[in-house]
């Protein structure tokens, strides 16, 4: 009855330490979140491109660039997941870190080896001492010098020849009594999901750069028609210097500036080319194309930013991928003391091996060859000089590192979002200020021009005047430009269609996962894509006007 009774005992005592999880309770950290962003007032005027989306219209798509209604962006953006490297570079990584997960948690299972073996021996019948018999072999055999004593199974006596036929089977089992074992399951665990958040952050990143890649080129394309249409009226305005200087009424000099005006624009035309094929390669590297078989035509720019889906500021922890990165390590880091924790405890492993085992091959599998052995091990480290302490402590510091890169993450994930708002709020402003300066620089060019056609002013102001158009409509593009990058740059802030609900769980971090599909490059000789628009040479006409020749005509 006692002897019940103590073994009762011990296992209530066992079950007990078994449930206890040295590991902190995990809580996800506090942050300070605002009750509303800083740059969306309860009251404000909307501008050209500034809007917020309606209440329900405030989560992202996963295909976010749609709504900027490009067919060319969104057959672009379609291909990044695809094909872009660096994405699939992202996934392995994480496939990578799914199988360590698989790896960690096979832990919490017997492992059960076989090893069947067959061994011809034979001693020394010249060397002295005492020698045991083989395994196998029965009896023992001593003797100094050729002195043998004893039977040898399956071999001579005298010849001290033996055999031995082997088949032993090991299984062992650590008992996780202090979650050691699935408190190292949960780190990986942790960081699996964090690297698949990774995968999302950038992939976020590559869609918004190749779409803001985009809209630079699409501001070239713009700003270049600009200057087409400039240098056909500077080209224009110079035939009309001429005629004036042969008439008599104008000087050469003004000749010469017309000239230098024309070739000066010219040459700013012709400089964009390299501004718009560094864009053009970069998007063909984002989508995974060699920069050879990548071409972007020439097209329209829409300045047309969608309304921002901004919601309240606690919505974005769920929604930004980096910031579910951070938080996850944090819980990584949390585990991991358990696991540095649980060394102060013993490891219990039970083992066992047994087999059949004889020197004679007819008796291999015989009952009467069988041998067994079972046991409990119990190790426990009694002194080491202060090493679980300092793991210890350095696992805690480790953990409140990650807490603080957390909370950063959050702070520069609402500074990111302030940002573009303020930028679109104060752009929309400002792009209806340099539209009106641009209808008032277009007044002042048509009353230079008046003024010089009658002889009142020189050619001068018309310089002047016809310079500040092309400043003005340059300047409304550029912020056209910006306006659409930091709408861009808003929808990554925004987190880019992601959310919590995404991350890997569970069976997803078990079982199988399909990987990135890399498109591979067709074979032959690959095609060469049609090159950017080339410069201008000049002898070439723009809108069937002549640029300008080398010299002004005397």
């Amino acid at each position: 009855m006692k002897s019940r009774i103590k073994w009762i005992a011990a296992s209530t005592v066992i079950l007990l330490l078994a449930g206890c999880n040295p590991a902190p309770k995990y809580a996800k950290p506090p942050v300070q979140t605002p009750a509303a962003f800083k740059e969306v007032p309860a009251e404000f005027k909307e501008g050209t491109g500034w809007k917020l989306a309606q209440p329900g219209d405030d989560h992202l798509g996963a295909k976010w660039w749609q709504m900027y209604k490009d067919p060319q962006l969104n057959a672009l953006e379609e291909q990044v997941k695809i094909s872009n490297q660096s994405i699939a570079a992202s996934e392995a990584n994480f496939r990578a870190a799914r199988a360590l997960v698989i790896s960690i948690r096979s832990a919490m299972a017997p492992t059960m080896t076989v090893s069947p073996s067959y061994t011809n021996s034979r001693f020394s019948s010249t060397a002295k001492g005492t020698r045991a018999v083989v395994p196998g072999g029965t009896g023992a055999e001593s003797g100094t010098g050729s002195t043998q004593t004893g039977t040898a199974v399956g071999g001579s006596s005298t010849t001290g020849v033996f055999n031995n036929w082997s088949f032993p089977a090991d299984i062992s089992y650590t008992l996780d009594f202090w979650h050691k074992i699935r408190n190292t399951v949960a780190v990986n665990a942790f960081n699996a999901q964090a690297s698949a958040a990774d995968v999302a952050t950038a992939l976020v990143s590559t869609e918004a750069e190749l779409a803001q890649d985009y809209f630079q080129v699409r501001a070239i394309d713009a700003q270049r028609r600009i200057l087409e249409n400039t240098v056909a009226n500077y080209a224009q305005a110079l035939e009309l210097t001429k005629t004036l200087f042969k008439a008599g009424i104008d000087s050469d000099e003004e000749v010469a500036q017309a000239q230098t005006q024309l070739d000066t624009t010219a040459a700013q035309m012709t400089d964009l080319g390299v501004a718009r094929a560094t864009y053009e390669h970069a998007m063909a590297t984002l989508i995974g194309k060699p920069a050879a078989e990548f071409a972007l035509p020439v097209a329209e720019f829409v300045p047309n930013p969608p309304a921002a889906p901004v919601a309240v500021p606690s919505v974005l922890l769920e929604r930004r991928p980096d910031i579910a990165a951070a938080e996850r390590r944090v819980a990584a880091a949390n585990a991991q003391i358990g696991v540095v924790r649980a060394a102060y405890y013993p490891d219990i492993t039970l083992g066992g091996s047994g087999g059949f085992q004889t020197s004679t091959f007819s008796q291999w599998f015989t009952w009467p060859s069988r041998f067994w052995s079972i046991g409990p091990t119990v190790s426990e480290q009694i002194f080491d000089a202060g090493v679980r302490r300092a793991e210890s402590e350095q696992a805690r510091a480790q953990y409140e590192g990650t807490v603080a890169t957390y909370r950063q993450t959050v702070l520069t994930a609402f500074q990111a979002v302030e940002d573009e708002l303020s930028s679109l709020r104060i752009l929309s402003q400002e792009i209806e200020q340099e539209h009106t300066a641009v209808n008032a620089a277009n007044h002042y060019l048509d009353l230079a021009t008046t003024r010089f056609r009658t002889g009142v002013d020189s050619y001068l102001n018309v310089i002047t005047a016809q310079n500040s158009v092309l400043s003005a409509r340059e300047a409304e593009v550029q912020i056209q430009l910006r306006q659409m990058t930091a709408s861009v740059a808003l929808m990554m802030a925004l987190g880019g269609g992601w959310d919590t609900s995404q991350l890997p769980q569970g069976k997803q971090l078990s079982g199988k996962h399909p990987a990135t599909q890399i498109t591979e490059p067709p074979k032959g000789v690959q095609p060469v894509a049609v090159p950017n628009p080339p410069p201008l040479s000049t002898n070439s006409a723009v809108s069937g006007v002549p640029v300008a020749s080398t010299t002004a005509e005397r």
